[in-house]
């Protein structure tokens, strides 16, 4: 067994009798990611796994090429999370609750959307950081992605266990962070965010015993579909619903080549609308096979004709648009 980063599906990383994948938090990582990992097995059993399954998981799953376990139990001791969407007009009153909140005895994450950029302004890292550290008068630790992974966790651990009550992070914190502690998330700007990005990173607080707040900051005027977002996380802590959100929103991708999400190539098919009929094909075929596994029979040869004008639609796709390297299986199956 081994256990390890990206690095695992690096060209030199050798793994000739792999026969087991598990990949957690599936939805950070990309499909040719996953196709060079499960390269180096002889066809490798694969289980993935996310709180927010991106769109292109949900796509596999309807259509079968996935099979579906849910865990629909929070962890033991996990608190409801009140989430409230706010104007970065009202910042003031923000500041004065994470104030609040600090002095007695809680602690505070601040997300912001990048680390320094003039585009930013006061919601990049490094001057939110300087700015809350006036304000509250107190040590304010900052995390992103140009430290050493070193003064990374150096900083996350003062936070965990030291004087300061108010970590400024970008989406480095986004996973792997528990600080039961912690009580407030504030994320600002965020109608920058993706759905799953934003459950996962309201999902660092409510793991103590208190009540807990994710406030949503953006910026005014805010998009029709930005407000649609926003409203959706107030609304729910549900992981699968905002999934299913999130898979309404942004399409489910090209199935066959490496877009994770966007508007489906189907031509006479609403994945949205008309799902059940690709669960109904999918049933009907099994059904065939079971009783004609050759695919002799009127209907077996019926299913062979279309399966022969989808290979060759499927032959003139350039490999580019495929980016799998993979061959197509001719035959029964």
């Amino acid at each position: 067994m081994i256990s390890g980063t990206q690095s695992l599906y690096q060209s030199d990383v050798d793994l000739p009798d792999l026969g087991l994948i598990i990949i957690d938090e599936q939805h950070r990582f990309g499909v040719a990611d996953r196709m060079r990992l499960a390269s180096k097995g002889r066809s490798p059993h694969m289980l993935v796994m996310s709180a927010t399954p991106i769109p292109r998981t949900m796509a596999l799953a309807l259509h079968g090429d996935m099979e579906i376990t849910t865990i629909r139990e929070k962890p033991v001791g996990r608190k409801e999370i009140t989430t409230a969407a706010l104007p970065d007009a009202r910042i003031d009153e923000v500041v004065g609750a994470v104030r609040r909140a600090v002095a007695a005895g809680e602690k505070a994450f601040w997300i912001c959307p990048t680390v320094d950029s003039e585009d930013a302004g006061d919601s990049a890292a490094t001057t939110r950081h300087e700015l809350l550290r006036d304000a509250l008068r107190q040590p304010v630790e900052l995390v992103h992605g140009r430290l050493t992974a070193e003064a990374r966790d150096a900083a996350l651990e003062r936070f965990r266990t030291g004087d300061a009550g108010v970590l400024v992070a970008t989406t480095v914190i986004e996973v792997g962070v528990d600080v039961p502690d912690a009580t407030i998330i504030v994320i600002e700007r965020a109608d920058r965010f993706g759905l799953a990005q934003l459950h996962q990173l309201r999902g660092r607080v409510g793991r103590g015993d208190k009540p807990s707040s994710c406030l949503l900051l953006y910026k005014q005027p805010l998009t029709e579909a930005g407000k649609e977002r926003l409203d959706i996380l107030r609304k729910t802590n549900d992981g699968f619903a905002i999934a299913e959100a999130d898979f309404a929103h942004r399409g489910a991708g090209d199935v066959l080549g490496s877009k994770q999400s966007g508007a489906p190539e189907f031509r006479v098919l609403d994945v949205d609308t008309q799902a059940g009929l690709i669960e109904t094909a999918r049933s009907d075929a099994k059904l065939l096979l079971a009783g004609d596994p050759t695919l002799q029979g009127e209907r077996g040869q019926s299913a062979r004709l279309c399966g022969t004008f989808w290979l060759r639609g499927l032959r003139r796709c350039s490999i580019d648009r495929l980016s799998l390297n993979l061959p197509v299986r001719l035959g029964h199956g």
